[in-house]
């Protein structure tokens, strides 16, 4: 059986996240296989709004922005795996956040990868474990819950 390998730049990302700047937290996706695994790309730039206040003297990225960021790539995996583009009536919210752990701090030049693992998918709710390192150590994990709901007029 033959896995087909995914990537998306910018712009496909930008036609399956409803994220915009500054919340879009997903570069780059440099190996999806539908169904079970991504690995994205997050590249932390001293620009990025949040580092004037979070912290001036040791600019450090705030860890829910980082659970975000998992978050936007878990949603990639899940429309991807299911080749479906929301519309501006659907929206993906968090339904959890489990077993959150912060190993080490991510700075302006860092690069984030993000690699999430769908665990499972049932009754409209999504399970993914999720990770972001910085080279080959460990930023952040998180087992991280999700749910697609249409929005009402």
């Amino acid at each position: 059986m033959t896995t087909e390998t995914i990537t998306m730049d910018i712009h496909e990302i930008l036609t399956r996240l409803p994220h915009r700047y500054p919340i879009l937290l997903v570069d780059r996706v440099v190996e999806l296989v539908k169904g079970e695994r991504i690995r994205a790309i997050k590249n932390v730039s001293i620009n990025e709004p949040f580092f004037l206040g979070h912290f001036p003297h040791r600019p450090v990225m705030p860890g829910v922005l980082i659970l975000e960021a998992m978050a936007q790539a878990a949603t990639l995996l899940a429309l991807r795996s299911m080749d479906m583009v929301l519309d501006d009536k659907s929206v993906v919210y968090f339904a959890g956040i489990d077993g959150a752990r912060f190993k080490r701090p991510v700075e302006p030049g860092d690069q984030l990868v993000l690699e999430v693992t769908l665990g499972r998918a049932k009754a409209g709710i999504y399970k993914f474990s999720a990770r972001a390192l910085v080279g080959d150590q460990l930023a952040a994990e998180a087992e991280l819950m999700c749910t697609m709901r249409r929005l009402e007029a």
